[in-house]
């Protein structure tokens, strides 16, 4: 959250004075009559003829308007004193002061308009004036548009610095700044101040929670709009849909999706979108495929909706198939659908294909394969067994400085047990982004994997000593509408005995059909 002194500070390359003596500061107190000024003048003894060349106004709590005069005036100031005076007292100084406003507006809406957001908040900033409210709309919806947040914080602490009170369209337009921005605290502030949450300002904060990651917030966001009487409309069940795929909560969607059908609300391609990425991490390809059937506008995101739903469950055969319906339709894959397209070659074994697919991105559509393509490559090689063709591939890639590749060859080291490999790639992968604390793990992982338990200690102590600790992870299923959320050596869940039971018995009956487990990690 933003301080008024955290905002001052963030204004005080623009508004500080670069001279190191003191400026004329007179005081400005507007009276009940609009044309006229109360006006006193604070001027150092000592420092009159060191004023800076600096003019600005800002409002003080008391309501008197300070104006900054600067050497420009050194020496003239009995002379200012009594012209301001005198204009105050038939309205042309205010008229003046009007006019000057005007003008600072029509400059930042030009500036906008023209592309040069950076320039309207210097502009803004160095005035150190209130604007009017569509021009402080228009500045904070560029900073939104162009993804500008830091300039959109600068903005906010100016309103604040000068006193402006936004109203309640200004507070909507913050909110949805710092919700984008991922200042959830600043935001979740906005939007309490707000006398009445709209539609769009629920939008924002849910979007903002799940987007953040904090999906079971938003949702329950979206549970407290509805009991408030606030319809939701398509950006809302888009949040939500995507909430109800990272937890995958399949019974939480269908209800939200029942809802969504008897609001009678038009879908749009994010919406259909996000219902069937829903659908196909609940592991219920045939309803995202239904979904994708009903869609009556479609595009490439689409399309790379429904592949990369059928490779997240392993179905390789309908992703080249709905790959091969997306080109004969006339659609132009982008990288997302190429990535999703090579992961699923890798996770069916298809080397020849995959090798097809990888070079038809440049070849036949001018998409340079980023880290992840190569990456995706690495691991359809090495899972095939071809680990020294996966090295060289590594060796001649621009993305050696990748870490996600090196991951990739260390996996696939792993299963293959190329110990020699698994030393190199580990060393590699360590490297890079050594304060990720999930590499530490994988690291462990490998080494035990060959019962170099020395390694093992040593990576363990590493974490350690830097205080790193990797969230843990979790397996979750939802049973008649209850999430149930399973942690290593984790007792607490109130049938634990019943399901420890479950699991003997099913390891035995695992055991007895031939099953050997894996514990070499």
């Amino acid at each position: 959250m933003l301080t008024l002194s955290r905002m001052k500070s963030l204004l005080s390359p623009t508004l500080s004075s670069p001279h190191p003596t003191r400026p004329l500061l007179f005081h400005f107190k507007p009276l009940q009559n609009p044309s006229s000024f109360h006006v006193k003048a604070a001027v150092p003894s000592n420092s009159i003829k060191a004023l800076n060349l600096h003019t600005e106004a800002s409002q003080s709590p008391s309501g008197e308007i300070h104006v900054i005069v600067g050497p420009m005036f050194a020496g003239k100031t009995s002379t200012l004193l009594r012209r301001i005076k005198s204009e105050s007292s038939n309205g042309s100084f205010q008229a003046k002061v009007l006019e000057n406003s005007t003008h600072l507006d029509r400059t930042l809406r030009g500036h906008c308009f023209s592309g040069r957001l950076d320039e309207a908040v210097r502009l803004v900033c160095g005035a150190g004036t209130q604007v009017y409210p569509e021009t402080y709309s228009l500045l904070l919806q560029e900073c939104i548009f162009r993804k500008q947040y830091r300039l959109g914080r600068r903005i906010h602490a100016q309103m604040a610095v000068v006193g402006f009170v936004p109203n309640v369209y200004l507070i909507t337009k913050l909110l949805i700044l710092y919700a984008k921005a991922g200042d959830l605290e600043t935001a979740s502030i906005l939007f309490n101040e707000l006398p009445e949450a709209s539609l769009i300002s629920w939008n924002a904060i849910i979007a903002g929670y799940v987007q953040k990651g904090l999906v079971e917030i938003g949702l329950g966001l979206y549970y407290k709009m509805r009991d408030s009487g606030v319809g939701p409309d398509q950006y809302t069940f888009a949040s939500v849909f995507r909430a109800c795929a990272t937890l995958a909560t399949l019974e939480q969607g269908k209800q939200a999706h029942g809802i969504f059908i008897k609001s009678h609300i038009i879908g749009n391609i994010v919406v259909n979108s996000a219902l069937m990425d829903m659908y196909f991490k609940c592991s219920c390809p045939s309803d995202g495929q239904l979904v994708f059937d009903k869609s009556e506008d479609r595009n490439v995101i689409t399309w790379t909706s429904l592949i990369s739903g059928y490779g997240q469950n392993g179905s390789a055969k309908e992703v080249l198939q709905s790959f091969q319906r997306m080109i004969n339709e006339g659609y132009r894959p982008n990288y997302v659908t190429f990535l999703a397209v090579l992961s699923a070659c890798s996770h069916g074994g298809l080397v020849s294909e995959g090798w097809e697919y990888f070079s038809s991105m440049r070849r036949d559509y001018g998409i340079q394969p980023r880290g992840k393509h190569y990456a995706a490559m690495v691991d359809l090689l090495g899972r095939s067994g071809r680990l020294q063709e996966a090295f060289d591939f590594v060796q001649t890639s621009p993305y050696q400085e990748h870490s996600v590749i090196w991951g990739a060859l260390l996996g696939a080291c792993r299963i293959h047990g190329n110990m020699d490999m698994v030393k190199l790639s580990a060393k590699k992968f360590f490297e890079l982004e050594q304060e990720n604390a999930g590499k530490y793990v994988v690291l462990c992982n490998a080494y035990a994997t060959y019962g170099l338990w020395d390694s093992v200690a040593e990576m363990r102590g590493q974490m350690k000593e830097f205080g790193m600790k990797k969230e843990p992870g979790y397996s979750m299923i939802e049973v008649q509408r209850e999430a149930h959320f399973f942690f290593m050596s984790d007792n607490s869940h109130e049938q634990s005995v019943q399901l420890q039971d479950l699991v003997n018995d099913l390891t035995c009956i695992l055991k007895d059909a031939g099953y050997v487990p894996d514990l070499s990690s």
